[in-house]
């Protein structure tokens, strides 16, 4: 009688593809629990048993900073910008760009304000950057945030630079701090996206003022 082929096990999942996967269901729960969310909550999302989210984080302080560092991350508000067509025309671009950062520090906003309402000190732990440094290790401040960002930005200017009264780095520099701090509205006001990118393009004015004009 012929022997079966030994089945081969699937490879396991590594620590830091487990620790992604925790994060992700994690983060929900954080977001609408703050530093109340248990363990055995995050399990059962995650589909595993609570040990498992022991193996790979020394204790739930450490969960909940990860999830932080993961809300923090811009990766994916670059992956955003840079999948923007460069072929449609520059305010649909830049109202494109800035719902998509809004959208973004909402989410910032909603798991600081969570872990804020619970009692949690709100440290600032270092985020990441794609394809910099070892794998799963802190690699970027804020600054550093920032500068990819506007980088980002900068491509979407760069069609126009010959047009352009300042350099793509400049302006996107300057629709960065814009977004940013309209993003400080108050509550109930509606998403000024398109009016903000129509002033930042066209200006305030109908018409530049008449030289002439004695008003």
């Amino acid at each position: 009688m012929e022997t079966p082929p030994a089945r081969r096990r699937a490879p396991g999942m590594s620590p830091e593809r487990r620790r992604q996967m925790i994060v992700a269901a994690a983060l929900p729960l954080v977001a609408e629990n703050g530093a109340a969310v248990t363990t055995g909550q995050i399990a059962r999302a995650a589909g595993i048993g609570e040990a498992t989210i022991f193996r790979v984080f020394a204790d739930k302080d450490e969960l909940l900073d990860a999830c932080m560092a993961e809300a923090l991350r811009p990766d994916h508000v670059l992956e955003q910008l840079a999948a923007i067509p460069l072929d449609q025309p520059l305010i649909d671009r830049l109202v494109e760009a800035a719902e998509g950062m809004r959208a973004h520090m909402a989410r910032i906003g909603t798991v600081i304000s969570a872990l804020h309402a619970s009692g949690r000190p709100l440290e600032r732990p270092a985020v990441r950057s794609p394809g910099r440094g070892a794998e799963g290790a802190p690699r970027l401040d804020r600054e550093s945030s920032f500068k990819d960002t506007r980088t980002a930005l900068a491509e979407l200017f760069e069609p126009e630079r010959d047009s352009l009264r300042l350099p793509p780095d400049r302006l996107a520099a300057l629709f960065l701090a814009m977004v940013f701090s309209s993003a400080r509205r108050p509550e109930g006001e509606p998403e000024p996206s398109a009016d903000l990118v129509d002033v930042f393009v066209h200006g305030a004015l109908t018409r530049p003022p008449s030289e002439e004009d004695p008003s």
